[in-house]
């Protein structure tokens, strides 16, 4: 019987000095902390291309393995993020690919949970377009067209190699959309 009541006594203080009157408070939710160095945009070369426009300097311009003429690819090696560049001469066919191009952020539909178009007109530069922003598991975050309305129109969007989680890519996909906003600022027409 002593053994008992020795064991609960110990249990009992053991327990009243675990519980001391500190002020005890959820841990914060935890946050991404994904910091990117500022942009630092230069012109690039791209040789017999009718338009030229400037890119980010952490980024690398690429020629896709399977491509037509003037089309490029912009790689993000810490985002691990492409902007897919396509140009196609106009041909009186601006419709054509007006429509094509306004078809495209429409099949992330089913998995975007909002898609947000802005406009984009600069008469100086001649340059007109349209920017789509993909909020959602999408696999491309946002998206864009130029073009002359004459003779040039380019397509652009954003990919990357991984599963589309918007949560997760939304820091780089931020910084991404900065790129092709200064992208379709900076493009001019040779």
């Amino acid at each position: 019987m002593r053994s008992k009541f020795f064991i609960f006594s110990i249990c009992l203080i053991c327990i009243s000095l675990a519980c001391s009157k500190t002020d005890l408070q959820p841990k914060p939710k935890a946050q991404l902390a994904l910091n990117y160095e500022k942009a630092n945009y230069k012109a690039v070369d791209l040789k017999n291309c009718p338009y030229q426009f400037e890119i980010n300097g952490l980024a690398r311009l690429q020629k896709p393995k399977i491509s037509q003429n003037c089309w490029n690819n912009i790689f993000y090696p810490k985002q691990k993020g492409t902007i897919f560049i396509t140009y196609n001469k106009l041909q009186n066919n601006l419709n054509e690919y007006l429509i094509d191009a306004q078809k495209l952020p429409l099949q992330h539909s089913i998995k975007a949970d909002h898609i947000e178009a802005s406009e984009y007109n600069n008469p100086t530069k001649n340059t007109y377009g349209v920017f789509y922003e993909v909020i959602g598991d999408a696999a491309s975050q946002a998206q864009f067209y130029l073009t002359d309305s004459t003779e040039h129109f380019i397509t652009g969007s954003i990919y990357f190699e991984a599963t589309p989680n918007y949560d997760s890519i939304l820091p780089a996909a931020e910084y991404l959309k900065k790129d092709i906003r200064h992208i379709m600022e900076s493009m001019t027409w040779k």
